[in-house]
């Protein structure tokens, strides 16, 4: 199939398929013509990059992770013995990012808790105003 039917099938723009093949995640055959020639097996393919991205891998983290997965129904099976090592890793490292982000938050929380009231009470009209125009 060519480029346009693998969007269609798995709903990714063409720009995308092709940022994928660049980062070493899709290998397309090339027609002599140069086209690219997908096979059914890439739109598998390109829904478990979907779905790996959407857990917050980077792509070079997927390049290395992809071949040592498989789909079962809804979930992506390692099938490698050192995957998961490389997978809780990631995890930790999303769970920092994430306790950081909380973090951040909090001290954000606290000044704009700070805020004179007259200050505060600027702000929530402000916001009420936007709201009723939008």
């Amino acid at each position: 199939m060519r480029i346009g039917e693998l969007s269609r099938k798995t709903d990714v723009p063409e720009r995308l398929l092709r940022y994928y093949e660049e980062q070493n995640l899709l290998h397309p055959e090339r027609r002599p013509s140069g086209y690219r020639e997908y096979s059914e097996a890439d739109v598998g393919t390109v829904r478990r990059i979907r779905s790996l991205l959407a857990a917050g891998l980077n792509t070079a983290t997927i390049a290395t992770i992809l071949p040592c997965l498989r789909d079962e129904g809804e979930y992506l099976v390692p099938t490698c013995s050192d995957l998961l090592a490389d997978l809780t890793r990631e995890r930790e490292r999303i769970t920092k990012a994430i306790t950081d982000l909380q973090t951040s938050r909090a001290a954000l929380d606290k000044v704009i808790a700070a805020a004179p009231v007259d200050v505060a009470e600027r702000v929530t009209s402000s916001a009420r105003a936007h709201i009723t125009t939008a």
